[in-house]
């Protein structure tokens, strides 16, 4: 496919003669293929830009000097950071055009590991940065897939994930951390592998092969003899990641073994009887961190969407005194070199991500940075209501609602999250935050069966020709809706990115009379096609979740229910937006149904990022995509 020029000096309109009854008005403006998309009006524009330009704050490491990485944005792509002291100046490490991805600090130097991709194609290569000189080396081949990067207790060795474009199986890597001899390959992989951890020794590696959200393998590799042992071979189990305790006898890891969510489990290594160390938790844990000297465990609980961090004495089992924190979503836990303190990142509904620390001798919770709201006072913000209904089978669905101060009914924006394995938790957003104070809109973020969260059984609930049950969850929250005085329910759109595209084709097939728009970003329109075309190194594992194309039964499920042989149902206009290089799901995914609207008549908008992958990442492209979703709102919901 022939490449838009990416460098016009001036916007030039085409009109192009089409089937449809109006003419495409194709546009293109520095890297972004428009069709259809209208101008925005400046004060739009100015107002808005506020909003796109709140920053936030991640925890990416400690420094060696008791100060903290971060990542955030001053300019148009997130870059890495060093603050030295609480609330201290955010001092930038690293200028590129293209957003860090991730970094972590080699122990025992000041050199700090990073990753980066090329507009958004997911090829990511791995870098050192020494901020002596403020020159970065690769250490991956360039125009490569590479992920999963460790280093081992010492600095010394450096392991990580080499992953090929076209095939499903990863091959892991070893390297000298100092870049004094080439890389090498240890393990010529199976299925979707990658490191978790060194021993302290640096003898083995604890290894992940990833299979479905609802089954994982442990491995370990013996980096003398190659020697490749499975953990628990007899089990069908969830597990996420793993470390290794100091004596180097047992792995703590997560898993769901014999439980709905996944639980902090140790396992023995000489044995391989596993002991679950959190068995009261109601909910699943979702991440954790041992410290270096083995005595102390931080681990986060995802309770209904909202985070608790919790604390544990690893020998007694013990509950430690933790952090008292606002309801949000806690990520990144990580223990200094001391095991005294531990670093993360807190966001919630109305406050962005910002760097926090936990003192556990003094009991003492630190802010470290205090990101910026684009000038609008955070009291503005709306927090959102937990809401439940009742679907077909009679189960019940939850979501958060966001409502205006204004009074009502409001028009309502059905967000529906990707996945499909994800769950929709209530961190900031502030185009959510938009869309409620400026347009007066209501906001429902539901999280349909398949969702994470929930419990394993919920999850495989929208599995294989299951597909379809999720989509009925949206029809019964569009009765939920009618019912409620506040909102509109003759102005509703869905909205929905990746999966979520997925979500908004089919609602809008199933559901064309009841809603009045939809916005579709970088989703799947067709499941054979989506399964055809995206990279090879993930088409099994979506195969997992969505079944297998290749089987003609699934075939026929696919061809019945995807959106694209079904867009003759819907009349209402539909907005696709898409990255050009987008590795997961192909663009040729929103051109076939931008197309198929058009020749059925009805009104299509499309933006297509030439520099984008899977999502927008730059803020120019960010800002634009803003503007133009307001005025389709302004457009199908009939607003002000």
């Amino acid at each position: 496919m022939k490449r838009f020029l990416l460098a016009v000096a001036a916007i030039s309109v085409l009109v192009v003669s089409a089937s449809a009854q109006t003419a495409t008005q194709r546009v293109e403006r520095g890297a972004l293929r428009l069709e259809n998309v209208p101008e925005t009006p400046a004060d739009v524009s100015e107002r808005l830009r506020q909003y796109v330009n709140t920053r936030s704050a991640g925890f990416a490491d400690w420094l060696p000097g008791g100060g903290v990485l971060i990542s955030t944005r001053f300019g148009d792509t997130v870059q890495l950071h060093r603050v030295d002291h609480p609330m201290g100046a955010r001092t930038q490490l690293t200028f590129f055009e293209e957003r860090v991805a991730g970094a972590a600090v080699r122990p025992g130097t000041e050199e700090i590991l990073f990753t980066r991709d090329v507009g958004g194609d997911e090829n990511f290569g791995g870098y050192v940065l020494d901020p002596a000189n403020g020159r970065a080396r690769q250490i991956t081949e360039p125009r490569t897939r590479n992920e999963g990067f460790i280093f081992s207790d010492d600095g010394a060795r450096l392991a990580w994930s080499y992953v090929p474009n076209a095939e499903p199986n990863y091959d892991i890597y070893v390297a000298s951390a100092a870049g004094d001899a080439a890389p090498r390959r240890v393990l010529d992989g199976e299925g979707a592998i990658t490191p978790q951890d060194f021993s302290a020794d640096g003898a083995r590696l604890l290894l992940q092969r990833y299979i479905s959200i609802a089954e994982s393998r442990l491995f370990v590799f013996d980096t003398a003899t190659n020697a490749v042992t499975q953990l628990t071979p007899d089990l069908r189990v969830a597990y996420s990641g793993g470390e290794f305790t100091p004596d180097g006898r047992a792995i703590l890891t997560l898993s769901d073994e014999g439980a709905q969510f996944q639980r902090l489990v140790r396992i023995d290594l000489a044995t391989n009887a596993r002991m679950v160390l959190t068995p009261n938790e109601q909910w699943g844990v979702e991440s954790f961190d041992l410290a270096d000297d083995g005595r102390t465990i931080a681990y986060v609980v995802n309770d209904a969407g909202r985070s608790s961090l919790k604390l544990m004495d690893a020998r007694t089992l013990r509950q430690l005194p933790g952090p008292r924190l606002p309801a949000g979503i806690v990520s990144g836990v990580e223990f200094d070199n001391s095991g005294r303190r531990i670093g993360f990142t807190l966001n919630s509904s109305t406050a962005p991500g910002d760097v926090y620390s936990w003192d556990l001798r003094r009991r003492e919770l630190t802010r470290w940075t205090q990101s910026e709201t684009g000038g609008i006072p955070q009291a503005t913000f709306v927090e959102p209501e937990l809401i439940s209904w009742r679907s077909f089978d009679d189960r019940e669905i939850t979501g958060f609602l966001y409502r205006p101060r204004t009074p009502g009914p409001h028009p309502v924006v059905v967000t529906i999250h990707g996945g499909p394995e994800a769950q929709f938790r209530p961190g900031f957003s502030s185009t959510i935050q938009y869309w409620v104070n400026e347009l007066g809109i209501a906001v429902i973020a539901p999280n349909v069966r398949g969702s994470d969260g929930y419990g394993r059984d919920f999850l495989a609930l929208d599995n294989g020709p299951l597909r379809e049950d999720s989509v009925r969850d949206i029809g019964a929250l569009l009765d939920w809706v009618d019912a409620q005085q506040s909102l509109d329910d003759d102005r509703v759109v869905v909205y929905g990115g990746s999966y979520g595209g997925y979500m908004v084709l089919a609602s809008m097939t199933h559901y064309n009379d009841r809603l009045a728009g939809g916005v579709n970003i970088v989703g799947i329109s067709n499941f054979t096609t989506f399964l055809q075309n995206t990279s090879g190194y993930r088409r099994d594992l979506r195969r997992a979740e969505y079944g297998d194309e290749r089987d003609p039964a699934m075939r026929a499920v696919f061809d019945r229910i995807s959106p694209l042989n079904n867009m003759g149902r819907v009349n209402k206009p539909l907005f696709v937006l898409h990255g050009y290089n987008d590795p997961r799901v192909p663009v040729s995914e929103a051109e076939q149904v931008f197309g198929a609207v058009r020749r059925n008549g009805g009104e299509a908008w499309m933006m297509i990022a030439m520099n984008e992958g899977h999502g927008f990442a730059r803020r120019e492209n960010q800002e634009a995509q803003r503007e133009a979703e307001t005025m389709f709102f302004r457009r199908v919901l009939r607003l002000n």
